[in-house]
């Protein structure tokens, strides 16, 4: 099972705009997804498949794809993700995914003093990519495929 906290809106703007590249048939085809509708990522007035897209963004992100299998039993937490990176999400069923539900948890005693949260409308830091592969660039700034 891939994890999907890694994969950044860059990452899967990069999918999206590969997938208007390729057409929805071979962008599946290439990458061995199934089409379905159940659920939907929708930018700019555009749909596309899900699983597909987060598929090829966790490759852009990590350098390895996340197949049909991987995602299974998951696309809950990736569209949860996708919803928290400004994406609309659409479930089986037709409706949006709704937000995750947390408890809430009891006053603590005595607890230091909390340091404040970041804002929810500061931009995600984008990542440095490598003009040439695409691949998000390790910490010292080279690609470990091309260099």
């Amino acid at each position: 099972m891939a994890t999907f906290s890694s994969v950044a809106r860059q990452h899967v703007l990069q999918a999206i705009e590969e997938y208007d590249r390729r057409g929805g048939e071979d962008f599946l085809a290439v990458y061995g997804f199934a089409p379905q509708g159940e659920w939907t990522l929708t930018h700019e007035g555009k749909v596309y498949d899900l699983p597909a897209v987060v598929g090829v963004a966790h490759r852009f992100a990590t350098g390895r794809l996340a197949t049909s299998d991987d995602l299974a039993g998951s696309l809950a937490s990736a569209a949860a993700i996708m919803r928290k990176r400004g994406f609309d999400v659409t479930q089986p069923g037709g409706g949006p995914v709704a937000a995750p539900v947390r408890a809430k948890r009891a006053p603590q005693r005595s607890a230091p003093a909390a340091k404040p949260r970041k804002s929810s409308a500061e931009p995600e830091r984008v990542a440095p990519v490598c003009p040439t592969c695409h691949m998000t660039l390790a910490a010292m700034g080279n690609c470990d495929y091309c260099s």
